[in-house]
């Protein structure tokens, strides 16, 4: 995405006129302050983001404008934006918490559902001899009439008319092009339950799932999560990212398990690190008066990026914690996002709408394990 990004800007920067001035806050300020979500995937691990979500919403002072998911986080996005049009906060807390209880080893699934669950993320035994099948045989080869319950799973708890229907909200999903590997993003009003599946789609387990045509696979290998559709989407110049992937580890790895836990973090973290040096790179060029500031055609938006993070003193979380659905490691990590948001809006709520809290010249560089 950020060498198509970089065509577009250089494109606009140069029918610019420098004179032209800068655009400030397009809507009229409100009690309430106005953000964007970047929600990563990661498996289990998206319990977090349930966690991180619930305290948002139950805290009343932030008012969601778009949201940006990848797999889990994508999933966790269409629960919140279907929660939002039916009735509000208390209707998406409602049904962020009945997935996650759903979804659980001891939650009340069809046989069918419970499946797909065990093989997204489980530690029960059947696990190991399916990992060892996945290494012999395709999904194409283990379900050749490619049956994929999760469809009706997202379309139990999802009614995705009404997020279609709801224009308050922008919504965007993240896919990864299988023939060409390029992040392609839906928008609101194309979001399906195959959109959600394309997302969440993990090769190993499951067929590429066909939108158009195209095979999609997890968006997590292109935009984990895409920041990008925020530059020009939205009227609020704020975004939260809600990490789930470590950023930095204390030592580096010397196991096996360490080491294919590290490469599978930056293999989900680097498109992210691309994201922020792209969204760097347009607030420069707007500062240099090279590229008009606005929500009109050819315009962009100057972001100001914030983050809340799954970090664990110890290394508590990694490769294998992902695929653990027991509910009461669901809920420690939910309770590790509502304490996260606390202290996150404890500590920069008055930032938001002034600056961002990300150190963007030293995220941007590449981190050491």
């Amino acid at each position: 995405m950020f060498p198509i990004l970089l065509q577009q800007l250089f494109s606009a920067a140069t029918r610019a006129h420098r004179s032209r001035p800068v655009v400030g806050r397009l809507r009229p300020k409100r009690a309430r302050k106005r953000i964007n979500l970047a929600l990563q995937g990661g498996g289990a691990h998206g319990a977090f983001t349930w966690g991180v979500l619930d305290q948002i919403l139950a805290d009343g002072r932030l008012e969601i404008e778009g949201i940006a998911g990848t797999s889990a986080g994508a999933v966790n996005a269409a629960l919140v934006a279907d929660g939002l049009a039916r009735g509000g906060a208390e209707d998406a807390r409602q049904r962020l918490a009945d997935f996650w209880r759903a979804v659980s080893v001891n939650g009340h699934l069809p046989d069918l559902q419970r499946g797909v669950v065990d093989r997204l993320f489980s530690l029960a035994p059947q696990a190991a001899w399916l990992g060892a099948l996945t290494r012999f045989w395709s999904p194409y080869d283990l379900n050749p009439l490619n049956i994929n319950p999760l469809k009706e799973l997202i379309e139990r708890f999802v009614d995705f008319e009404a997020i279609r229907r709801d224009s308050d909200l922008e919504l965007f999903i993240s896919a990864t092009d299988v023939r060409t590997g390029e992040l392609r993003v839906f928008t609101r009003e194309e979001i399906t339950p195959e959109v959600v599946m394309a997302s969440a789609c993990l090769p190993l387990l499951f067929r590429a799932v066909e939108i158009g045509g195209v095979p999609y696979w997890d968006g997590g290998y292109s935009g984990n999560p895409a920041i990008g559709p925020f530059l020009r989407a939205t009227s609020t110049e704020d975004v939260l990212v809600v990490q789930i992937y470590p950023r930095r580890r204390a030592k580096a790895p010397v196991s096996t398990r360490q080491i294919m836990s590290r490469v599978s973090e930056l293999t989900f973290n680097a498109s992210l690190l691309s994201e922020l040096r792209a969204v760097e790179f347009v607030g420069k060029l707007i500062d240099q008066d090279r590229l008009p500031r606005g929500t009109r055609h050819g315009e962009f938006r100057r972001l100001r990026l914030h983050r809340v993070a799954l970090e664990e003193p110890g290394g508590a979380f990694d490769t294998r914690s992902k695929l653990n659905n027991d509910f009461e490691f669901f809920e420690s990590l939910h309770k590790l996002g509502q304490r996260a948001t606390r202290r996150f809006l404890d500590a920069h709520f008055d930032d938001i709408g002034r600056r961002s809290t990300i150190g963007m010249e030293v995220e941007a560089q590449a981190e050491v394990a």
